[in-house]
């Protein structure tokens, strides 16, 4: 899975927590009391970034790719079917009597509405998981920046992925996610994902709720 496109899921998603969140207030504390003497040392860090690029969010990310690939699957099966109906009724409406177009119709209305229903409730049911998921792995990235940052004699460390924070310049060698990130790697001991064969695409972040529109068929959810 390509590193870019699971920190784009993170955002679409609306998973995305803030660092301040994720910040406990003793190791904030600790910080203040253990900062060194002269000058600030500031760096910056892309703090959503560095959870979704961290080798066992990627491998919890596909896992649970994986797990709602059925229900995907599902929901593509019966969207298929009320655009087939939906065509079909299309196509033969003017053959058929006043009572079949209306019982045809009533079926593609009720598969319409058990659609979107499931779709919704395998989104919410994704997103739960998927937040508990970010949120833990947050707060462990958290105290290995915590670390980090005390280790290399940081006495301030700004999130740029944050729209409020008012950064609009820094030097390269201020950006401290990469590091931030290999020294998680190494802590957590999750090797690499392997690389997507022929450079395939990531699979659907999650199952999409198909659109309700009473003249259509619903769109089906998107699986690549």
């Amino acid at each position: 899975m390509k590193r870019s496109l699971v920190f784009a899921v993170i955002l679409a998603s609306g998973f995305a927590l803030t660092a301040a969140a994720q910040t406990p207030a003793e190791p904030a504390a600790a910080s203040a009391a253990t900062a060194p003497a002269g000058p600030p040392k500031i760096a910056v860090v892309a703090f959503q970034m560095a959870v979704g690029q961290t080798n066992e969010f990627q491998r919890n990310f596909a896992d649970l790719q994986k797990k709602y690939d059925p229900k995907r699957q599902q929901l593509k099966v019966l969207s298929d079917d009320v655009d087939n109906l939906t065509k079909q009724l299309q196509a033969q409406g003017d053959k058929l009597s006043d009572g079949e177009r209306a019982s045809r119709a009533k079926t593609i209305d009720d598969k319409k509405k058990q659609l979107q229903r499931d779709g919704e409730d395998a989104q919410n049911d994704f997103q739960q998981e998927m937040q508990e998921m970010y949120s833990g792995i947050a707060s462990k990235v958290y105290d290995v920046l915590s670390a980090y940052a005390q280790q290399h004699g940081y006495t301030l460390v700004l999130d740029v992925a944050q729209q409020q924070t008012p950064v609009l310049y820094a030097t390269p060698n201020t950006d401290i996610t990469k590091p931030v990130i290999d020294a998680y790697n190494t802590k957590s001991g999750v090797p690499a994902p392997p690389a997507q064969p022929g450079g395939a695409a990531a699979p659907a972040a999650m199952p999409h709720a198909p659109s309700a529109a009473p003249r259509s068929a619903p769109k089906a959810p998107a699986t690549h």
